[in-house]
């Protein structure tokens, strides 16, 4: 069965917060501009699609990661269809070791900052892990409609707190109950999102005057930003005084990739606003799995990789293991390299154990579709597997590799479950 989706066109990303700055919400709005929803499931209402246990719905927050897939052509439908493989993980500290594992296996991610509270506590702890993967990101203000929001001074506390080379790459258009849209600085334009559709569509216009000072001085900005990712751009930037929209987004990606700029959206995820433009940041800024340096590993002491590529020895890492009532073990994993097909068997070096995959499901938080086969760059379930551990690697028997494994933090607290009965 012949690739769908070319793998330049894939996109492995999770969305990353602290508690309550809206990343499930953003998530539900993603799900439902992609076509992959046709209602917009509310966090509050217990109706995320992406927060399924009966716990999180109860709560309002997301305790497991979960994962899914959809697919985007750009806003404007600028780009070929881009698959997007989506994990949301949960914000509290308790559970930040699922963040953990899903960095692990993502190329990209886009970090989720509330504009009132700005960088909070389990903003810097999930930054500092996606720092350790070198997980390039870019980020977006929520909640732009709040009282006591302030774009600018999140733009400073992620550069200060975090270190980061925050980038705005729009602006709001007014603030609080006031908030209309954004200014998109790389087009110079101003966007409104339209009530009555939800958001689903929106319309372009001039930027006030009264933002347009401050919007050209942000462009130079991101203008010279782009100009710096190389000696060509440099010499044009010079020569020319100015770079097209294209070539701005084409020095911001390799500076991204580089992990060296962040750029920075805003909007308001719940009153569905400026979350499309997020969704052509991931395709424009993030990278595909080819972009990634080949992933390494060892055999034998010997250090080994594998490229992203069908061609390659198969090569997985399972990221999660999971119960489900009605498969049984469900083991998460990301296809590195190769082709894994359904009732293929798999060796797991650690183990030096052989075990034959029963089916290959494609997650979407908790429902499931079947398929035949994954390649590289995929994210998908397995069933049947019965002695593999979190963090161990799953390849071809003949073509070794044990690829690094996870770090996990240490417990805080340790305690015994005794059953009443």
């Amino acid at each position: 069965m012949a690739r769908t989706t070319p793998i330049e066109y894939y996109r492995n990303i999770g969305i990353m917060a602290h508690i309550d700055a809206g990343k499930t919400t953003t998530t539900e709005r993603i799900l439902f501009y992609t076509g992959v929803s046709y209602k917009i499931g509310e966090v509050h209402d217990g109706a995320a699609v992406m927060d399924w246990m009966e716990q999180e719905q109860e709560r309002g927050i997301t305790i497991t990661s979960a994962a899914t897939t959809c697919f985007w052509s750009g806003s404007r439908k600028q780009f070929p269809s881009h698959r997007i493989n989506i994990i949301d993980t949960p914000g509290h500290v308790d559970f930040t070791i699922e963040v953990e594992r899903s960095l692990r296996v993502l190329d990209g991610a886009v970090a989720v900052f509330c504009a009132v509270g700005g960088v909070e506590p389990q903003s810097e702890t999930v930054w500092r892990q996606a720092d350790k993967y070198h997980v390039p990101r870019i980020a977006f203000v929520n909640k732009m409609d709040r009282v006591g929001s302030d774009f600018h001074g999140v733009i400073n506390q992620v550069q200060e707190r975090l270190g980061a080379f925050a980038l705005p790459v729009q602006l709001p258009i007014g603030s609080g109950e006031d908030f209309k849209g954004v200014v998109d600085l790389i087009e110079m334009k101003a966007l409104y999102w339209d009530d009555d559709v939800q958001g689903a569509t929106f319309r372009e216009g001039a930027i006030p005057d009264d933002l347009l000072l401050q919007s050209e001085v942000a462009r130079e900005k991101v203008v010279e930003a782009a100009a710096e990712s190389s000696e060509r751009l440099t010499e044009q930037y010079l020569e020319d005084g100015g770079l097209s929209p294209a070539e701005i987004i084409a020095g911001l990606r390799s500076r991204v990739l580089g992990n060296e700029v962040v750029p920075v959206f805003c909007g308001s995820a719940f009153k569905n606003k400026g979350v499309q433009p997020v969704l052509d940041g991931v395709i424009a800024y993030l990278p595909a799995p080819t972009d990634v340096p080949p992933v390494k590993g060892e055999v034998d002491g010997v250090e080994v990789s594998r490229a992203a590529s069908d061609d390659e020895p198969f090569a997985a890492l399972a990221f999660k293991i999971a119960a489900d009532p009605f498969v049984g073990t469900l083991t998460f994993f990301r296809v590195y390299a190769g082709v894994l097909r359904s009732g293929d068997a798999v060796y797991n070096p650690l183990k030096k154990k052989k075990e034959r995959i029963g089916r290959i499901l494609q997650m979407h938080s908790n429902n499931r579709e079947e398929l035949k086969e994954v390649r590289a760059g995929d994210i998908a379930a397995a069933v049947g597997l019965k002695d593999v551990a979190t963090g161990e690697t799953l390849c071809e028997l003949g073509n070794e590799i044990v690829l690094e494994r996870m770090d996990f933090p240490e417990p805080v607290i340790s305690v015994a479950v005794e059953p009443k009965t």
